[in-house]
Parts: structure tokens; sequence; C-alpha cells
């Protein structure tokens, strides 16, 4: 698999006349988390949503500024966005999968692209499932719905269906937030073996996952990226006042 970095120059969104995001300029490495944290209304979603046009389909949502993958910028009038979010997968904080069967859910994607061969689908659909750690709960009952699994199954059915596509980057925002402790265990080791390929960008609240998880911490606050740097840095020695104080729970 090719693996790719996301480079952020300068990404300034607004909501009409708003700037939720101010001029933040950012770098993602392959086979690396990155937690993006900060209090509720920092900005940090609506950055990760900028990473694939998500915010596109939002009306009055404005975005300036560069996003590059593979020397191209995301934001060119040009751009594939169905191509682009091929390339760079979401993962929402409930679980969403389709009404239809869990086979189904992780074949759509690759059928949509144009495969076709059944043999092929059928080995995609259990190689995901195999990575997202998913197989033996599901290989008996592949034709009945998604919407039967638990919560923390469907999560982890939804990360199967977004690895469907080979894409090289997966956005997650707050994943395990609505899941049980058992449940968030299995998305942070699912995580942990996936950033082996992916360049993965994850926005949570739970500043205990952010340490578990990430390789790179960046803190939001008011709009603003005012940190970043490597994890263990940035929750023992933060540079900034603001970042101590959130970390350390003192506002946030």
């Amino acid at each position: 698999m090719q693996n790719a970095g996301l480079s952020v120059k300068n990404l300034s969104v607004f909501y009409g006349e708003k700037e939720a995001v101010k001029g933040v300029s950012l770098e993602f490495s392959p086979r690396q988390v990155t937690a993006l944290i900060g209090p509720s209304g920092c900005g940090k979603s609506t950055f990760l949503r900028s990473l694939n046009r998500m915010n596109d389909t939002i009306g009055g949502v404005k975005t300036k500024g560069e996003i590059w993958i593979d020397g191209q910028n995301i934001n060119d009038p040009g751009v594939d966005v169905v191509l682009l979010r091929q390339q760079i997968g979401m993962v929402w904080q409930r679980p969403n999968p389709f009404h239809k069967s869990i086979y189904e859910n992780i074949a759509f994607g690759p059928r949509y692209h144009g495969i076709r061969n059944k043999r092929e689908l059928d080995g995609i659909v259990e190689d995901c499932l195999r990575r997202a750690a998913l197989w033996e709960e599901t290989k008996d009952r592949l034709h009945k719905s998604a919407l039967a699994l638990s919560g923390g199954q469907q999560q982890r059915l939804c990360i199967a269906r977004s690895i469907a596509v080979k894409p090289k980057i997966i956005l997650m925002d707050e994943p395990a937030s609505a899941l049980d402790p058992v449940s968030t265990a299995k998305i942070e080791e699912l995580i942990a073996e996936l950033k082996k390929e992916y360049c993965i960008i994850i926005v949570t609240h739970n500043m205990h996952q952010a340490a578990r998880i990430s390789d790179r911490t960046a803190f939001f606050y008011m709009g603003k990226l005012i940190e970043t740097g490597e994890t263990d840095q940035i929750f023992t020695n933060p540079a900034e006042k603001s970042t101590d104080d959130y970390i350390s729970g003192r506002f946030g």
C-alpha cells in the first residue's frame, strides 16, 4: 500500500462571517496517530471535516487555505471529491452502518469503485473484518443486518467499511465516545494495528485516550492551533500555559 501524509497550510474555515478555524498549519505523517484535542467548540471537528471536504455538505461554509496529499491541493476546484473521500476515509462519533447486511456494508464501496467479481469481494469482506477484529464474531451472519450488531461491533464494522476502499488516511471524530469501556478498548487496539498502514487523525475529548493511542497531539483553542508536538511532550511538558491548563483539567 502506498502511504501518504497530509500537509495543511494556513487553513481557515468560516460559517458565514464566523471564523471557526483560524489559519491552521499542520503536518500529518504516515503510520502515525495524531490526536486533536481541545474544549468543545474550539474548531477541531470542523478542522477534521475539512480534511476530506465534508464541510462542503454544510450550507454557508467557506474554506481558505491549502491541504496537500500526493502533490495535490484538495481544495482546488477540479478535485474529484468522491475519489478524495476514497483516499481519506471518515469514521464518525456514532456508528452509522448502512441499513444493509454486514457483507454489503463492506462490499458497497469496492463495488461502487468497479469491483464486481464475487470471489474478490468475498476476500475483501473477510480481510477487512479480520483487520477490524470482527471476523470471528460475524462470519456466521454476514448476510444478516448490520443493525443487529452491538454499538461497539457497529463501530468496528464502520472502520472495516472505511478501509475496504484502500484509503491512505483515516479520520476519526470521537470514534469511541458513544461506547462502553470494553468496546472502547477494542477500538483503541484496532487503531494501534491500523496505524501500521495508515495515517490516522483522531478528535477526542478523552485525555487518557489521547495519551494512550497517539504519537502526536495538537491542541486547539478558540479556532486556533495553540501547540503541537510529540504526545509525551505535550502531556508532560507543554510549552503553552493554556495547553497545560486544559490537560490538567483547569478548563474545558
